[in-house]
C-alpha cells in the first residue's frame, strides 16, 4: 500500500521528473546538488544520473543555487514525489535535520554525497574522498615546490579555507596544517598577516570574490614591504581569485614571480592556468568514480543489503559515525596533469589547452 501511495504522489505531481529509464524502473532516487557555480558540481550530477539511468533508476535531480530554503524545498518535494534513496550534496549540512526526518518516516534512505550532513540521525551512509588527505596533498605540493623542508627559509605563507558550514573545509585545513603547522613552528614558515585558523580563513560559500577580496586587503595590510612565497588555497575558484589578486599588485611579471599556490578539483580553467604558470597545483578527485561507489550504496540499500564501506570511524556528525567509503585524491601539477587527467579520459587534450 505503502508503494502505491508513493506513486501516486509521483502521478499528482506529474511526470516532469521520470527519465527515459522508467521502462526498466528499479525506484526513484533523488539527487540534490548545491550549486552550479562550480563545474565540479554539474559533472558530479551528470555522472550520478547517467549511471543511475544506466542501472535502470528514475531519477530526480535537482540543483539549488546555493540556497538553503531552495534545497531544503528541493529534497522534501523529492520525499513527497516517492523517492526509495535521496543522494544529497548539502550546502548547509547542519539544515536538513527536519525534512530527513520526513524521509525516514518514509523508510527513504539517506546517502550524504561528498559533504557530511552534520546533526542528524537520519543519514545512513556516506560517500566521498579521504578529505583529510586532500588537504595534505595540498600543503606537501606548497612544501615541494619550495622545498620548505630544505631551505633555510624564512617563507612567507597565506592561509585560506573552504566554508564554515562545509564539513569538508575543516578536514581540509586540519590536513593541510598537519603539514605546515611543524614548519609555522619552526620558523621556516611565516604567515605575515597572522590569520590562521578556520574562524579568521574561511570562506563562505567558496565564494572566488570573497577570497580575492580578502587577498586585497591582506596585500595592502601585510606585503607592502615584503613578499607572498605561498598561498594555501584548498579550491581552485578561490586560487582563481587570489590569483586575480596577487596580478593585480604585479605578481606574475618579471620583477615578481608568482607565489606557489594550491587548489582543488582540477577545474579546466585552473589545470590550464597551471600550464600557463600561474597556479601551481590542484587535487584531483575523479566524480566517476564517486558516482560508481554512490550508485553502488544505491543498489545495495534498494537490496535491502550493506553496502561496501572502508571508514566507519572517522565521519562524526554528531549524533552518529556514518559509515563512509573514501575515494583516494591525487595531486596534478604542471609534471603529472596529461598522465592523471588525459590519459585516464577525464579530459581531452583539446580540452585543457
Amino acid at each position: 500500500m505503502k508503494t502505491v501511495l508513493k506513486w501516486a504522489a509521483v502521478l499528482a505531481l506529474g511526470m516532469s521528473v521520470i527519465t527515459p529509464a522508467a521502462a526498466q524502473d528499479k525506484g526513484l532516487v533523488g539527487i540534490a546538488m548545491p550549486t552550479k557555480s562550480s563545474a565540479r558540481w554539474i559533472d558530479d550530477g551528470n555522472n550520478m544520473s547517467k549511471i543511475l539511468q544506466e542501472r535502470g533508476y528514475t531519477t530526480d535531480m535537482q540543483y539549488a543555487d546555493d540556497d538553503i530554503p531552495n534545497q531544503l524545498s528541493q529534497v522534501e518535494n523529492m520525499v513527497v514525489k516517492g523517492a526509495n534513496v535521496l543522494v544529497i550534496a548539502s550546502i548547509d549540512g547542519t539544515t536538513l535535520s527536519d525534512v530527513l526526518q520526513q524521509a525516514a518516516d518514509m523508510d527513504v534512505k539517506v546517502i550524504a554525497y561528498d559533504r557530511l550532513i552534520r546533526e542528524t540521525p537520519n543519514v545512513d551512509y556516506y560517500a566521498t574522498f579521504d578529505n583529510f588527505q586532500v588537504g595534505v596533498l595540498q600543503a606537501q605540493s606548497i612544501v615541494d615546490a619550495l622545498n620548505a623542508e630544505t631551505e633555510a627559509g624564512p617563507f612567507n605563507i597565506e592561509l585560506f579555507g573552504g566554508s564554515p558550514d562545509d564539513n569538508n573545509a575543516y578536514f581540509f585545513y586540519d590536513g593541510a596544517m598537519s603539514v605546515l603547522q611543524p614548519l609555522i613552528d619552526s620558523g621556516k614558515m611565516v604567515v605575515v598577516s597572522g590569520q590562521m585558523g578556520m574562524d579568521k580563513v574561511s570562506t563562505l560559500r567558496w565564494d572566488p570574490a570573497v577570497a580575492q577580496a580578502r587577498m586585497d586587503n591582506i596585500l595592502s595590510a601585510f606585503y607592502n614591504d615584503k613578499k607572498v612565497d605561498a598561498v594555501l588555497s584548498p579550491y581552485d575558484g578561490l586560487s582563481i581569485g587570489i590569483l586575480s589578486s596577487l596580478k593585480g599588485v604585479g605578481y606574475g611579471s618579471a620583477d615578481l614571480k608568482m607565489p606557489i599556490v594550491s587548489g582543488q578539483d582540477a577545474e579546466v580553467q585552473s589545470v590550464k592556468s597551471i600550464l600557463a604558470g600561474e597556479q601551481t597545483s590542484t587535487i584531483f578527485k575523479d566524480t566517476r568514480e564517486l558516482a560508481q561507489v554512490t550508485a553502488n550504496m544505491v543498489d545495495a540499500v534498494m537490496a535491502g543489503t550493506e553496502p561496501e564501506v572502508n571508514d566507519t570511524t572517522t565521519y562524526d556528525n554528531g549524533v552518529k559515525v556514518v559509515p563512509s567509503y573514501l575515494l583516494k585524491p591525487v595531486v596534478v601539477t604542471k609534471d603529472n596533469w596529461k598522465e592523471v587527467l588525459v590519459d585516464s579520459g577525464y579530459y581531452t587534450e583539446d580540452q585543457l589547452k
